[in-house]
């Protein structure tokens, strides 16, 4: 006899809250789809509420010579040449509509004294075209979106983890889950499913990630489903995360202290960005500047604490509190520390997963029929290296084109394929790691994870640590085998570690095993014993399981965008 279950049918069934799986939500309600959201933690905390700087689109307020193919231009350029030209193209040309739904939804966008939307300079964009709301617009988006939905009547299921995707024949035909309140089952039926449950950063130990969140879950839902994961080695790390206190660990501290003129200390007082970019300082991108900063602390210049010092305490305080007020806030409310006087301890900090499921460009389907991934939870846009705004972008426009391809889909289903087989699968998978009673702790091998992660798989990589990293992973994954799991009243939290255990140690493989294959060194992707670019590595590495890592070209860029492509200067510019 297995536990009740509680049976949910939906023509479309979205996985993750964030403002990916909202915004999809919300576009399959307003053309009269019926749609479920199902997100592990409560919608209003939802990751994309911690996006500070912006959201990009080429809306020429600002700068009249801006256009869409130089927001493609800037993006490919950007990416190192690993961004798909067509992934790119669509975003790009249809950030605007994204703005324009935003606006209509009552988004408090900063604006111009004649009521221009105002936009400024972020990262390598030639033009201004970052919208923002002060520095908290991922906060405002994610509101705007939460309002809407609510407006609309989509149902949203908040803390409920889903297990797994139901598929039958390559064909999708829902997921399987359980309440972390109480441990209820949901066998939710679906003729489509969006994937949008965010990256997989959390398996560093210092990452802008909160605890149980980005953990690699799409990653392990798509596998397991019959997806493949594309650059699961290209992860952005952000150059200024905090390093104390330890639960805050990886709490970012905005570009924006660099871009208002912020400078970097080794711990011997020397402004060391001149070694690495005397052109542009501290203005320099995210991928050198966590590297400088890094190789600063590996050679030992670091702080005692393995940091590195920001200080804008030469700033005036007007400046600081007008232009960094939540930096100053977050300071003295976590350290105590008044940024007017004293510098800031921070490292490199582990902030973005720029690969991800591997979908199609057009409609983000991923090979198995019915199944789509979006948002952070989706690969193909970023390439080696992210423009800063970008991230927020990409989950409106693609999160409008999903929802209209998964409504479609679904109206021209002509029955539903169910698999007792699939589902009693699904089911055993839980009764099993309830049952579970072994000696191990799952906090503590996600922990040991983390450390293989940080040590052998960040900012710096090379063959033989990448080689040891993987020996100790092998060695973790045969310890998850013998975990004991103990819900108690508080909650099933307990079973939703071991899940996020599970996935967190398959997004590692995917990220050790890609890292391995990629021998160069090309945007955030770092290998010592590789310090050149190899034009024959112009290719992204799909991988779809232990040891299967292939090749896939990219497509060509289109001559109207290519032409637009050119180093951009960063003078008087926030990096990204």
């Amino acid at each position: 006899m297995h536990p009740p279950e509680k049976q949910i049918a939906t023509s479309v069934l979205v996985i993750g809250t964030g403002g990916a799986g909202l915004r999809a939500a919300i576009e399959l309600a307003e053309r009269g789809c019926d749609v479920l959201a199902v997100g592990k933690r409560p919608k209003a905390d939802a990751h994309t509420s911690l996006a500070a700087g912006g959201i990009n689109a080429a809306l020429a307020t600002m700068d009249s010579e801006d256009s869409w193919q130089q927001h493609a231009a800037d993006t490919l350029k950007e990416s190192y040449l690993l961004a798909n030209p067509q992934t790119v193209r669509i975003v790009a040309e249809g950030a605007a509509r994204g703005i324009e739904d935003l606006q209509r939804w009552g988004m408090p966008f900063a604006r111009e004294q004649d009521g221009r939307i105002s936009q400024r300079f972020f990262g390598a964009h030639t033009y201004r075209r970052t919208a923002y709301a002060g520095d908290y617009t991922g906060l405002e988006i994610q509101r705007t979106l939460i309002n809407r939905a609510a407006q609309l009547d989509v149902p949203i299921l908040d803390t409920v983890y889903i297990t797994r995707i139901l598929v039958r024949d390559n064909a999708v035909f829902g997921a399987y889950g359980f309440s972390l309140a109480d441990g209820n089952r949901y066998v939710i039926h679906a003729d489509a499913v969006i994937l949008a449950a965010g990256g997989h950063t959390r398996i560093w130990r210092r990452t802008s990630s909160r605890r149980d969140e980005n953990t690699g879950d799409s990653f392990r839902l798509a596998v397991q489903a019959g997806c493949r994961i594309r650059d699961a080695e290209l992860v952005q790390f952000h150059p200024s995360g905090l390093i104390a206190p330890e639960n805050a660990a990886g709490t970012l501290v905005s570009e924006a202290a660099r871009g208002e003129g912020g400078i970097l200390r080794n711990q011997v007082g020397e402004r060391f960005m001149s070694r690495y970019d005397p052109e542009r300082m501290e203005l320099s991108t995210r991928d050198r500047i966590a590297l400088a900063a890094y190789t600063e602390i590996k050679e030992g210049r670091g702080t005692p604490d393995g940091g590195v010092w920001l200080d804008v305490s030469h700033l005036p305080r007007e400046t600081i509190m007008t232009r960094l007020p939540r930096v100053y806030q977050t300071l003295l409310e976590l350290q105590m520390l008044d940024i007017t006087k004293d510098p800031i301890e921070i490292a490199p900090t582990a902030h973005y997963s720029m690969g991800g499921v591997w979908v199609r460009p057009d409609d983000h389907g991923t090979g198995v029929d019915g199944l789509y991934a979006i948002g952070e939870a989706a690969s193909g846009l970023h390439g080696a290296n992210r423009l800063g705004g970008n991230s927020l972008i990409e989950l409106l426009v693609f999160g409008r084109i999903v929802g209209q391809a998964a409504a479609e889909y679904s109206a021209g289903l002509d029955a539903q394929h169910r698999s007792a087989e699939a589902l009693d699968a699904a089911r055993a998978e839980v009764d099993e790691l309830l049952a579970a009673d072994g000696p191990e702790n799952v906090r503590s091998l996600q922990r040991a994870l983390r450390d293989i992660m940080t040590e052998y798989a960040g900012v710096v990589r090379d063959e033989s640590g990448l080689g040891k990293g993987l020996a100790e992973l092998t060695a973790v994954e045969a310890r998850i085998t013998d975990v004991g799991v103990h819900p108690d009243r508080a909650g099933f939290h307990d079973l939703a570690h071991a899940f996020d255990l599970k996935s967190a140690a398959l997004a590692a493989r995917a990220t050790i095993e890609t890292a391995l294959e990629r021998r160069e060194t090309r945007g955030c992707h770092n290998r010592s014993d590789y310090p050149e670019l190899d034009p024959a590595l112009q290719v992204n590495l799909v991988w779809s399981g232990p040891g299967s890592v292939e090749r896939e070209a990219i497509p060509p860029i289109p001559g109207e965008v290519a032409a637009l492509m050119r180093e951009v200067s960063t003078v008087g510019k926030l990096v990204e």
